[in-house]
């Protein structure tokens, strides 16, 4: 996503703009998935190549947008559902609607743990929503022994409403995991996994409310930029994080029969 490849830049409208449009397109993109609200597609590359374009689409009701969108930025409340993720946290703020943060998440066995440290940019567009980031260098964050640093190229959210009390959620992710993974990796990405993380969002949107009035309520500096008390941070102090320069593993002599057990829970 980063212009050039070099610099390091907040995103603008334009590139709002298509993140958008990608979502919404049907152009190039190929179906994998579609049952029960959920369909999930793959774009542009061989199946084998492990830097897919993945696009997955579920339909939210009793979901408003706006609380969808809170669910995605609460950092708080992700604990409680994103059984994926093992750490995350906000390292800095770059402007009223731009900061970087830290996200590790639990690959399946045996596969090893990934982590990303990204620039992430959000915009409400009347009714809709979007958040969007890719990868960066921090100096203090540099990659760890007991994770793979991978990449995201560009990943993101378009929340759209869907008449009253009711959303659409896309999400289109393009990551660089930094290893030659097996085939059936790919293929339980955009079969299972991608489903799976859509589902539990809803889910997670479902139960929001709730959660929200027992735990600082009034608190949301997504929506007023005046509660945010990270330092801030200067786009000097970062750079664009390029795959090449990052440790690359090869997994691909793993077989799907070393899967941990609670990789199989729907």
């Amino acid at each position: 996503m980063s212009r050039g490849g070099e610099m390091v830049y907040i995103p603008d409208d334009s590139d709002f703009s298509s993140f958008r449009d990608q979502c919404e397109s049907l152009e190039g993109w190929h179906c994998r998935y579609n049952k029960a609200g959920v369909t999930v597609w793959s774009q542009g590359q061989e199946e084998s190549c492990t830097v897919q374009k993945i696009k997955t689409r579920i339909s939210c009701k009793d979901v408003p947008a706006e609380t969808l969108y809170d669910v995605l930025h609460d950092t708080r409340y992700r604990k409680k559902w994103d059984s994926n993720m093992i750490e995350t946290y906000d390292i800095g703020r770059l402007t009223v609607n731009a900061d970087v943060g830290y996200y590790s998440w639990k690959c399946p066995s045996p596969l090893k743990n990934r982590d990303f440290v990204t620039l992430r940019s959000w915009l409400p567009l009347g009714n809709d929503y979007m958040i969007i980031n890719y990868s960066v260098k921090h100096p203090k964050y540099p990659p760890r022994k007991d994770f793979v640093r991978a990449v995201s190229l560009q990943t993101g959210y378009l929340i759209k409403a869907n008449g009253a009390g009711a959303c659409v959620l896309y999400y289109l992710t393009q990551v660089d995991p930094r290893g030659s993974l097996p085939k059936w990796v790919v293929n339980r990405v955009s079969q299972f996994v991608a489903p799976k993380a859509m589902k539990k969002i809803y889910k997670a949107g479902l139960k929001y409310p709730e959660w929200k009035r027992k735990h600082d309520p009034g608190y949301k500096p997504w929506v007023y930029p005046e509660q945010n008390t990270l330092p801030s941070v200067s786009l000097a102090e970062l750079s664009v994080q390029h795959a090449d320069s990052l440790e690359n593993i090869d997994e691909t002599g793993l077989t799907e029969d070393h899967l941990s057990t609670s990789d199989h829970e729907a």
